[in-house]
């Protein structure tokens, strides 16, 4: 019988040994790590809230961004018809022309290009072939950079002053439209006109690239006899701008041997070189 009682009570102190051990183990299981703070993690419904917010937003900023490229194409788009809507019918053909014009220029250099090509590679000599075709393209840039003299079809334009002064802009612009309407070589009052031709205001007249003219003013143009004049007379142009607005007097005579004497050595280029 006392054996049986030792035996009952031992097993409160096993059950105490134990319990106390579980929470010796829950303690030292415990995300304290001395000296250094303790972590905390956050619950899984705050993260899951978290995200949620971050993809709402993305989605917002994507519609706005969104709204905004369609509102700038949209002005774009609104701008450029009313810039057309607002050109009058005279200048609509005129800008009609001169892009047809631009249109037939790319096409001959590119058949001309085409040319070369087959020539080159249908030839016995490709080197010499290839040293005469580089000649020709030097004979053509000499005359379209003004190293060159040059002869053939075109017009002759002269613009009188009779009342008012003629502004250098006025000068510049018939000069521009010329050139849209496919211009390939140019001489104003014997300076040879290149891209880099600028006209002044003076007292007496106009200073293109430096030199003082006085009018009348004589442009000689070689280029498309028909498509010349038409830009200089055609309704609206500028040599209807140039008699009503200033009063000057125009006339355009088609050639078939505009002679361009005129010549400009080439520029001495500081940043620009030439690839080997």
């Amino acid at each position: 019988m006392r054996r049986g009682h030792g035996h009952e009570h031992r097993q409160p102190r096993a059950f105490n040994r134990l319990w106390h051990q579980e929470m010796a183990d829950e303690i030292n299981d415990d995300l304290s790590t001395g000296m250094f703070p303790q972590v905390k993690k956050k619950p899984a419904k705050t993260v899951r809230h978290e995200s949620r917010r971050g993809r709402i937003l993305s989605t917002i900023l994507v519609i706005v961004l969104c709204a905004l490229l369609g509102f700038g194409y949209a002005t774009q788009l609104r701008n450029s018809q009313s810039s057309y809507a607002t050109l009058s019918e005279d200048e609509l053909v005129r800008l009609l022309d001169e892009t047809s014009t631009q249109i037939d220029s790319l096409e001959q250099q590119k058949t001309q290009l085409s040319e070369q090509l087959k020539s080159i590679k249908s030839a016995a000599d490709k080197q010499k072939e290839v040293e005469r075709i580089a000649k020709e393209n030097e004979e053509s840039s000499g005359i379209l950079s003004g190293r060159l003299a040059a002869q053939g079809k075109g017009v002759v334009i002269t613009v009188g002053q009779r009342e008012s002064h003629i502004p250098a802009s006025m000068m510049f612009t018939l000069i521009e439209e010329l050139r849209n309407a496919g211009a390939e070589a140019m001489e104003f009052n014997g300076v040879r006109v290149v891209t880099s031709t600028a006209f002044v205001d003076t007292q007496s007249g106009v200073s293109c690239d430096g030199r003082s003219l006085t009018p009348p003013y004589t442009i000689k143009v070689i280029g498309d006899p028909s498509a010349l004049q038409n830009a200089v007379q055609i309704a609206g142009g500028v040599g209807s701008q140039l008699r009503v607005k200033h009063g000057a007097a125009v006339s355009v005579v088609q050639s078939d041997s505009v002679q361009i004497d005129a010549v400009r050595q080439p520029s001495d280029y500081k940043y620009a070189k030439t690839v080997e």
